[in-house]
Parts: structure tokens; C-alpha cells; sequence
């Protein structure tokens, strides 16, 4: 069997790829341009990649391709709807992450809740040694304990975030498209204009791109925390840019981006540096243990599928 890793980069170079390694031959690219991704998939029968856009261009001329492993839980980059018209099989990956991403996400939001990047600059740069004082108290932050946490989609990750926001003593509301009994659920609008910090936990479809619009943007009050941890695309970057930068939004928190990375022109360019905002380069998914998690389940998934059973499968 021949495999290719197409972004192999992605999955950090401390890990070991034995699990996937035993089960053929395995070709690993750091990373593939679109211009190259097609000719290092023509001879393969399995493909594992992270971020590469797999479009119906470039999948057309993979003639021995049997099956498209995801390295992530979503696979908006995959033409799922080409695969099941040449019987390609795709699988994803679920639930490795969800310990890693509730933990960035919670320290996203305890980050920008206290302003501690404020405070360690203060320290770092020896303000706090030259003041003679054995305290600062600026910028002002106040205790989470009482304020209400929303959560856009209630699946493991936002399920474990909401259990650290209930232990810090937040109230909790959910958005959720079914809603369930053993939470408050409301509206997005409902969500918006109540909480206090909102973290975004929704895969991206056509329901919920742009979900995080101008108007409900303009909902939120003025010193709401908003975090996602999701993808870039759920929430309008534009319009967040321009809360942000008007004093509309009280601070901002972002691991994922429409464009990734994103670049000079994109809206977050104009709000990077600022002291309530805190970008990371979607790293929350990337826990070492994930990691492993992840190399585990693909070779899991390829078994599976060797095996003529179906485990992980999103094109069926």
C-alpha cells in the first residue's frame, strides 16, 4: 500500500510515525503548494493530510486512490461530494483533541480576563523593579466568578470548557442547533446579548459560517471576552477587527482563521498587537498527547478500512 503524508509539518516532527509506517509504504511531504499536490498523489491509495485543499481538481488524476485520512475532526478541506462519486472513502479523526483545545480555550479566556499579558510586560520590562511600589492594579479585571459563559455548540470540547467555566463559578448558556435538557439552551441571539465571554466550539458548514456576524457582534455587550477555538471562518474577522478597534468588544481570542496563516492584508494585522487581543497559530489542537492521539486513530482508521469496516467514515 502507498501512503502520503502531505503535510507532514503539521503534525510536529516529535512524534513517531511507526503505527502508520508498519501498514506500507509511506511517503511524507513537510508540506505540498496546491501546484504539487496533484502529481504526489497520482500513484497513491491513501492520503493523510491536515490543512492541503483536496478539490476535485486535483483528486481527479488519483486513480489508484482508495481512502482520504483526515488528520483532524474537520475535513471542510476535502470535496467529500467528489469522493463518493469515484467511491473514495474519507475518514476523520474524533475526540483525540478535545482535552487540548478546552485547555488553550480556558487560557485564552483566564489570559485576557486579568490582562496578564498587560502585567507581564509591566514585570518584563522593569517598570515594576524601578516603580518602588509592590503592587499594580491597572489595568482593572474582575473575577469570572458570577458572570455567564456561552458556548457556541455543545460537543466534548465545549462540554469540558463548560465544566471549568462551572467550576470557576460562571453560569452557563448554549447555543446548539438540537438543544438538550441538561443545559440552558437559547438562541445565538439570546446568547449574544446575555454572556460575558463566548467560546466557539461549532464545526464549519453553510449553517454557521459567518455566524459570528456584525449584527450579533453589535449585540454582545462592550466588555465581552470573545474566543474561538473552532474555525476561522464562523465568525466575520472583518467585523471583530472593527469591534475590537472601536471599543465595541472588550477583548478577543483567536486560534483559527479563514486564512491559515493568515496574511499582511488580513483584518487581524490592524488588532495583533493590541493588549486585549490574543492570537496563537492554531496550536490548540497540538498537545504532544493529541499529537500521538492522532497518529494513532489514522492508523486505526486505515485499518478499519482495510478491513472492510467503517470507523471514522464522513463520506457515507
Amino acid at each position: 500500500m502507498k501512503i502520503a503524508i502531505l503535510d507532514g509539518a503539521t503534525l510536529g516532527d516529535d512524534l513517531s510515525l511507526a503505527p502508520i509506517d508498519e501498514l506500507g509504504s509511506c511517503r511524507v511531504y513537510q508540506n505540498t503548494a496546491p501546484a504539487e499536490v496533484a502529481e504526489r498523489i497520482q500513484d497513491v491509495h491513501v492520503i493523510i493530510s491536515n490543512k492541503i485543499k483536496l478539490t476535485r481538481d486535483v483528486l481527479v488524476g488519483a486513480k489508484a486512490l482508495k481512502l482520504i485520512c483526515a488528520a483532524a475532526t474537520g475535513f471542510d478541506n476535502i470535496d467529500v461530494a467528489y469522493c463518493k462519486e469515484r467511491g473514495i472513502a474519507v475518514c476523520n479523526v474524533v475526540g483525540y483533541s478535545s482535552h487540548s483545545v478546552a485547555q488553550l480555550t480556558v487560557a485564552t479566556v483566564l489570559s485576557l480576563s486579568v490582562h496578564l499579558q498587560a502585567y507581564c510586560a509591566y514585570v518584563e520590562s522593569g517598570a515594576y523593579s524601578a516603580s518602588g511600589i509592590a503592587n499594580k492594579l491597572t489595568p482593572v479585571y474582575h473575577e469570572l466568578h458570577g458572570k455567564t459563559w456561552g458556548l457556541v455548540g455543545y460537543g466534548n470540547i465545549a462540554k469540558e470548557v463548560a465544566a471549568v467555566a462551572e467550576a470557576l463559578g460562571c453560569r452557563i448558556l448554549v447555543h446548539k442547533k438540537t438543544p438538550v435538557a441538561d443545559c440552558e439552551c437559547v438562541s445565538m441571539d439570546e446568547l449574544c446579548q446575555r454572556a460575558d465571554i463566548i467560546t466557539v466550539h461549532t464545526p464549519l458548514n453553510e449553517g454557521t459560517r459567518g455566524l459570528i456576524s456584525r449584527e450579533r457582534l453589535a449585540m454582545m455587550k462592550p466588555d465581552a471576552i470573545l474566543v474561538n477555538t473552532a474555525r476561522g471562518a464562523v465568525v466575520d474577522e472583518e467585523a471583530v477587527s472593527e469591534a475590537v478597534l472601536c471599543g465595541k468588544l472588550g477583548a478577543f481570542g483567536s486560534d483559527v482563521y479563514s486564512v491559515e496563516p493568515f496574511l499582511e492584508g488580513h483584518p487581524f494585522h490592524k488588532i495583533k498587537n493590541l493588549p486585549n487581543v490574543c492570537l496563537t497559530p492554531h496550536m490548540a489542537w497540538g498537545s504532544y498527547e493529541s499529537r500521538n492521539r492522532c497518529i494513532s486513530e489514522i492508523a486505526a482508521n486505515i485499518r478499519a478500512f482495510e478491513r472492510g469496516e467503517k470507523r471514522n467514515r464522513v463520506d457515507l
